[in-house]
């Protein structure tokens, strides 16, 4: 496996390896910068074999730096490795589990060893959408990936596969073969604060009411003059929640948008009723730990060790609350992974990976996580 980076910048264009060889291109930029569709057609031009697949995001991950207003990318070229690329258009949250379902089918079939899914970041229930893949797929198939982002402006998301990135679309890259070797971590690192709260009302990834009350009443209750900025103030104070009845089983949940007159709150994934839910509030030191946690779990004595790929899909909350300090996920990350991968990846509206109590592909929210590809020796 051969790995090339690239880094575009509007003072000096493409810089990094041009490796024409590759089969798969891998790339995340801003919403700006991806909205001018010639960053999509040069990278064609220089990889005009490969699969060009990615993004837009709330920030993009090169090794232990983070951007705005450049395009990192990773050409990979894949020795044994055979690949299958997947797109379909998503009209709205409501198709999300349909739209998973049709690329399920499209990916499905011998040898697929793992999935890495971009999806639009505004308009789809996460939860859906990996659940309908996973239906067709099999649970053994390893889902991951992110939903694009949109800094912090919650406008727009751009996804590109094969084609110049657009809204409303969601891609996924499938790995077949007995040489491909993934691997999945995904930690967070939040304290929960303040009393639990029941679900009372909820529709799909709508929030209506916790312990009978309207739930955007809660956040503003908590935010002050900072409910304002909402939606994106709310990054700040995810929630934590849980099924009752498997208590040891926790996802974390953001908000996307919030509806004033409705009172209620739209999140990236299912807010199931009847579940408990509890504030969460961030710690630089504890977010940090979170990476090199995730970094970790991708550790495996068995897999191969030669040159591959970290892919980090980190939480844009992470990022707006760390400021500066947010390159202390990064070397934390890093420290933890074997320095022969190339960590690349973006700050997303959402993470997808492999639960680490029940092994199933999920949407978590506010978490590090982090991808290793890489092919036996």
């Amino acid at each position: 496996m051969q790995v090339s980076k690239l880094l575009w910048t509007e003072a000096d264009g493409w810089s990094g390896e041009k490796a024409p060889d590759a089969n798969l291109v891998l790339y995340f930029g801003s919403r700006r910068v991806l909205a001018d569709e010639a960053r999509y057609s040069e990278l064609r031009r220089l990889f005009p074999r490969a699969h060009v697949v990615g993004c837009s995001t709330g920030g993009q991950i090169l090794e232990g730096d983070v951007s705005d207003d450049t395009v990192a990318a990773v050409a990979l070229r894949f020795e044994t490795t055979t690949l299958r690329l997947a797109a379909e258009p998503l009209t709205s949250a409501r198709d999300s589990r349909a739209c998973g379902e049709k690329i399920g089918r499209k990916l499905a079939g011998a040898g697929l060893s793992g999935i890495f899914v971009l999806s639009d970041g505004l308009n789809v229930n996460g939860s859906e959408l990996v659940a309908g893949i996973t239906a067709a797929v099999g649970q053994q198939v390893p889902v991951s990936g992110g939903l694009a982002g949109d800094g912090a402006q919650f406008g727009e998301t751009l996804v590109g596969a094969d084609c110049a990135p657009r809204s409303r679309l969601v891609a996924a890259v499938g790995f077949c073969g007995p040489d491909i070797r993934i691997r999945h971590g995904s930690a967070g690192g939040w304290d929960v604060f303040g009393p639990r709260r029941k679900i009372t009302r909820a529709s799909g990834n709508i929030l209506y009411e916790l312990d009978g009350e309207p739930a955007l009443d809660l956040y503003e209750r908590y935010l002050g003059e900072d409910a304002k900025g909402l939606p994106g103030t709310a990054l700040l104070f995810p929630l934590q929640i849980y099924d009752p009845g498997r208590p040891d089983h926790v996802v974390v949940r953001t908000i996307l948008g919030v509806d004033p007159d409705a009172r209620s709150m739209t999140f990236a994934g299912d807010m199931p009723q009847g579940w408990m839910a509890q504030l969460m509030r961030g710690n630089f030191d504890r977010l940090a730990a979170g990476s090199a946690d995730a970094a970790r779990q991708t550790s495996d004595d068995t897999a191969a060790k030669g040159d591959g790929v970290a892919l980090l899909v980190s939480c844009i909350g992470r990022r707006l609350l760390m400021g500066q300090r947010v390159v202390d996920e990064l070397e934390a990350a890093g420290a933890a992974l074997d320095p022969r991968l190339c960590r690349i990846g973006f700050y997303s509206y959402g993470e997808f990976s492999p639960h680490e109590a029940s092994g199933c592909c999920e949407l978590h929210n506010q978490t590090m996580t982090v991808t290793t590809i890489r092919e036996a020796a």
